[in-house]
C-alpha cells in the first residue's frame, strides 16, 4: 500500500519541476505564425521575447497581436484585464543575444531550410545550456535541422496550426536525438497553452500537411487542367465536402510560397511523382502572387471583395 501511495507523489513532483522549467519563451520570426505563437504564450501567462531579423516586422507583429487580442475582448473570449496583462508580457528582442535567458526558443521563420539552419547557428551560442529549441517548421526534417545546433537532444518540432490563436492542434515531432525530458517538457508546455497534441514521426510534412497539401495541389491541378474554374472548385469543396473554405482560398490564406515549399519537401523527400508541385502553383509563386499577403493569388484581394483570378 505504501508503494501505491508514493508513486503519485513522485510523479507529481516530477511534473511540477518540468512545468516550472519553462517560464520565459523566445520566438524568432514575427510574421503571421511567430506573432500568433507569441500571442497564445503571453495569454497563457508566459513571458515572451519576440525577435525578427527586420525590426519593423517586430513592430508589425506587436500591432497584430494587440489587434487580435482586442478582437478577442470584443467577442468576449477574454477580459480587458487579460488583454492588458498579455501585452505586458511581450517584449521586443532586437538581437538573438537578448534570448539568452529563455527556457525555450521557438523558430518561426520562413519555410526554407537554409534560413532556419542559419538562425540556429547564430542562436545557439547565446542560449543557456538547458534551453530547448523548437521549430515551427511545417515539413522539414527535425533530425536534419537538429544537426545544425549544439543540442540535438534538446531540439524538437512544435508545429502550430494557422491561425495560432484559433486552431486547437499542435503537432509535436521528435528528431532521432530528441531526449525524453525535452519531449515531456514540450508536451506540458503545449498543454498549458490550452492546445491539443498530435505526435508525429519525423517524415516529410508530418501528418496534417502530408494530407492537406497534396489535396490543395490536386485542386490546383484541377484548375490547371481546366476541369473547373476557381469559383467552381472552391464551391464544390465547400458545399460538396463541407470544408469551411475551398482549397484555393485556403492556399491563398496559407501562402502559395509556403504551399510550394511543402510540396517540394514532399516530392524530394518521398521521391513519388504524386507529390509533384503543379506547374500553375510554381507560376503563381514566380509571379509573386502569393495569396492574401501579397493581395493576389487565386483571388485578387485589392477590391471590396475577393475576385477569382482564373
Amino acid at each position: 500500500m505504501n508503494e501505491v501511495k508514493e508513486r503519485p507523489v513522485a510523479r507529481s513532483a516530477r511534473t511540477e519541476h518540468t512545468q516550472h522549467s519553462i517560464r520565459k519563451i523566445g520566438v524568432v520570426g514575427a510574421g503571421q505564425m511567430g506573432s500568433g505563437i507569441a500571442h497564445v504564450c503571453a495569454l497563457s501567462g508566459f513571458h515572451v521575447l519576440l525577435n525578427d531579423i527586420a525590426p519593423e516586422r517586430v513592430s508589425e507583429g506587436l500591432a497584430t497581436i494587440s489587434g487580435n487580442l482586442a478582437r478577442q475582448v470584443s467577442r468576449q473570449r477574454i477580459s480587458e484585464e487579460e488583454r492588458q496583462a498579455a501585452i505586458k508580457r511581450i517584449t521586443a528582442a532586437t538581437t538573438l543575444e537578448d534570448l539568452a535567458e529563455c527556457d525555450i526558443v521557438i523558430e518561426a521563420a520562413t519555410e526554407k531550410e537554409e534560413t532556419k539552419r542559419r538562425i540556429f547557428s547564430a542562436l545557439c551560442p547565446s542560449l543557456k545550456p538547458g534551453a530547448i529549441i523548437g521549430t515551427n517548421t511545417s515539413s522539414i526534417s527535425i533530425t536534419r535541422l537538429a544537426a545544425a545546433t549544439d543540442r540535438p537532444e534538446r531540439f524538437i518540432g512544435i508545429h502550430f496550426m494557422n491561425p495560432v490563436p484559433l486552431m486547437e492542434l499542435v503537432e509535436v515531432i521528435r528528431g532521432i536525438a530528441t531526449d525524453d525530458a525535452t519531449f515531456e517538457a514540450t508536451k506540458q508546455f503545449i498543454a498549458k497553452l490550452g492546445k491539443q497534441i498530435a505526435v508525429s514521426e519525423d517524415f516529410p510534412a508530418f501528418i496534417v500537411n502530408r494530407i492537406l497539401l497534396p489535396m490543395i495541389n490536386e485542386a490546383i491541378y484541377t484548375l490547371y487542367e481546366g476541369v473547373g474554374n476557381v469559383e467552381a472548385i472552391d464551391t464544390a469543396m465547400r458545399l460538396g465536402a463541407h470544408h469551411p473554405m475551398g482549397p484555393l482560398e485556403l492556399a491563398d490564406f496559407i501562402g502559395l510560397d509556403t504551399c510550394l515549399s511543402v510540396m517540394q519537401v514532399l516530392h524530394e523527400g518521398l521521391a513519388d511523382s504524386k507529390y509533384r508541385p503543379c506547374p500553375l502553383l510554381v507560376k503563381y509563386v514566380e509571379a509573386g502572387w502569393l495569396g492574401r499577403k501579397t493581395q493576389r493569388g487565386f483571388y485578387d484581394y485589392r477590391g471590396d471583395k475577393p475576385v477569382p483570378t482564373r
